[in-house]
């Protein structure tokens, strides 16, 4: 994902950024998570329509965890082991869960604990993008 662009370049061309500050507040067991942006264009050099970076940025599967709900990772019985994520972490998380909102212009995604499948040391470690085939 080194060639991705920045997820405030293909929302908006001031380039909005979030502080913690500015975030909404979280009920129960949400994480607040921004999608990590895709690439510009494919990897034989095809520039991608901005309708088709706007339908497959929810498909992506990673995003930054901005924000985590007052109890959430609070249930013992399903965490014996404490959260698995934390504010800052890269995480996945599956393709058609959350519910997807704009928030000041930044598309976002609001998912419950469990819904996170697993923490990335670095996002470019899964590339959504990557050809299998190479």
């Amino acid at each position: 994902m080194d060639k991705a662009i920045d997820n405030g370049e293909w929302i908006t061309d001031e380039g909005v950024k979030l502080n913690k500050k500015d975030l909404p507040t979280l009920p129960a067991y949400h994480v607040l998570i921004r999608p990590v942006s895709i690439r510009a264009k494919t990897k034989g050099g095809v520039y991608l329509p901005d309708k088709v970076k706007d339908d497959v940025a929810y498909l992506t599967t990673i995003g930054k965890v901005l924000k985590i709900g007052e109890i959430a990772y609070k249930d013992t019985t399903k965490f014996p082991n404490g959260p698995w994520c934390s504010e800052g972490d890269y995480v996945c998380y599956g393709k058609h869960i959350g519910q997807k909102f704009v928030f000041k212009g930044v598309k976002l995604l609001l998912v419950y604990d469990d819904q996170i499948i697993m923490k990335l040391d670095n996002p470019k470690d899964l590339d959504t993008t990557y050809n299998l085939s190479n």
